[in-house]
């Protein structure tokens, strides 16, 4: 427990951070700094071995590359909870599982319902369908006692979930221009990566270095590079059978500070950057932009709050320890916090249109996910009781 505890006051701080860095992205990106911002984003960096040669712009090193390591993370996450955590036990699974796929499900279908007619704008039907657990962990935060635990552990287990869903989306719907020499070689690293597993080899050092060239074979090959991090993080050793500690949760442990103070806060600086002098009442009438915020705000707390309802009341499950209904109601608005998982994929979706969406995409996510911020935080206070965490 004195681990989860001190995770979810690192993912607390992390997203008071990504609140502090998105606030910053929009101040610059509005005053006379802007040019400087622009050109700091799209600063050219190349790295080369010989023939093999990588050159992006500052931004794309940072959404492919920085945030492979955030999705190295979410493995790590991922792995741990389902071999020996929350989700290893079904009945802790359930409500969060159901909850987290009608969260994903009526979001994508309400932006679906305004853009359906947009060919390029539907494209990015999965943006409000990802849950910000950095976000929305940092808006717990502010309500302090008044939130019971068992509260806090589901939402970081439908976030959990939701993750796995979004990794899903990534890798079958934004995978495009496929190039099958480079996914060969992708596919031996992995098979190097379960040799190494299979001989219960703990020296981090060798799966990092068949994962930086995973990394770099799967951007080459047209599947998304941040993947490298999930198939990375899948391998890495759960028990050191000889010492009896865990390399997985101990490189997790050490990743979290700079996921949580470096890459994330990096990512929402790069990515949040709206020109308020471009908006007009089209832009925010705009079907990408109305798809967005409903389904962030509207769709992911009809989706989850209306799935758990449904199966408490079936008598499927129950809710959790200490948790009211009004909270459980609380919890799924705040579920439409979306922000960087939604900014990751409104990038990829709208990458390779060659029409630029970004902004209607960004004033959707912001205006989405700070509706559903405010409304979650004022119906949890209202709710919640001082002494809830000790309950």
């Amino acid at each position: 427990m004195t681990f989860l505890r001190n995770f979810l006051k690192l993912e607390s701080a992390s997203g008071i951070l990504l609140m502090v860095a998105a606030l910053l992205a929009m101040i610059v990106a509005n005053s006379p700094l802007s040019d400087l911002y622009q050109a700091f984003l799209d600063m050219p960096m190349a790295v080369q071995v010989g023939q093999l040669k990588i050159a992006k712009p500052l931004l794309l090193w940072i959404n492919d590359g920085l945030m492979a390591i955030f999705f190295f993370l979410v493995g790590l996450e991922l792995k741990r909870e389902i071999l020996d955590g929350q989700l290893s036990k079904i009945e802790n699974i359930v409500l969060p599982a159901v909850g987290a796929v009608g969260g994903m499900v009526i979001p994508a279908a309400i932006f679906l319902f305004f853009a359906w007619d947009d060919p390029t704008g539907k494209t990015g039907w999965a943006i409000p369908a990802a849950t910000d657990i950095a976000f929305a962990m940092g808006v717990l935060a502010l309500l302090g006692s008044r939130i019971p635990p068992s509260l806090k552990m589901f939402l970081v287990s439908l976030a959990i979930i939701d993750d796995i869903g979004a990794i899903l989306i990534i890798a079958m719907f934004y995978t495009n221009n496929i190039s099958t020499p480079p996914l060969i070689v992708a596919g031996l690293c992995l098979l190097v990566l379960w040799w190494l597993n299979r001989r219960k080899t703990t020296e981090l050092a060798s799966y990092i270095l068949v994962g930086v060239v995973l990394w770099v074979a799967l951007l080459k090959s047209g599947v998304h590079a941040t993947l490298a991090g999930v198939l990375l993080a899948f391998f890495i050793p759960m028990k050191d059978t000889t010492t009896g500690s865990s390399p997985l949760q101990d490189l997790e442990h050490s990743l979290h500070p700079a996921v949580a103070y470096v890459v994330l806060p990096l990512f929402a600086f790069a990515n949040a950057g709206l020109r308020f002098d471009a908006m007009s009442f089209d832009s925010l009438t705009h079907p990408v932009t109305l798809g967005i915020m409903a389904g962030l705000f509207v769709g992911k707390q009809l989706g989850v709050f209306g799935m758990c309802y449904l199966l408490i009341k079936a008598g499927f499950s129950q809710l959790p320890a200490g948790v009211r209904m009004p909270q459980l109601y609380g919890t799924s608005v705040l579920c439409g916090v979306g922000f960087t998982m939604s900014l990751f994929i409104g990038s990829l979706a709208f990458e390779e249109t060659g029409v630029n969406m970004m902004f209607d995409n960004r004033v959707g996510i912001l205006t989405g996910s700070l509706a559903s911020a405010v409304v979650g935080y004022m119906v949890l206070r209202l709710t919640g009781s001082k002494d809830a965490a000790t309950t």
